[in-house]
């Protein structure tokens, strides 16, 4: 793919994902979505650094004509690396969240955990 349709692609995943955020009741669907959109964001930040025919950002002596012209941004991929590390445990408190919520109000549906406020 080259052009503009991975980013499309990006798009469509990331509105998915607010789609499952902003239209479920269900605590695990909402999770889910922050999931998928967490991984549009991620994917997109990896396509921004990337360069067709580009080298791995790694240097070596002697051949350093030229390297930084064809040489793959590697500020993406480690932001990107962070990013995992965070949504990793964003994602676990979020669900032992949702399983102490279970486990108080016997359900996962939002609107009832609403109505049993008190």
């Amino acid at each position: 793919m080259t052009g503009l349709a991975p980013f499309v692609l990006c798009l469509v995943l990331f509105l998915v994902g607010l789609y499952g955020v902003l239209s479920q009741k269900n605590l695990i669907k909402i999770i889910i979505g922050l999931a998928i959109s967490g991984n549009a964001v991620n994917l997109f930040l990896i396509l921004l650094g990337y360069r067709s025919g580009g080298l791995a950002p790694i240097r070596t002596l002697g051949i350093i004509d030229g390297f930084a012209a064809s040489a793959v941004d590697p500020l993406p991929q480690a932001m990107v690396l962070t990013a995992i590390v965070i949504d990793l445990g964003v994602l676990a408190l979020l669900v032992s969240i949702a399983m102490r919520l279970h486990q108080r109000y016997g359900s996962y549906d939002v609107t009832e955990i609403k109505k049993l406020k008190g």
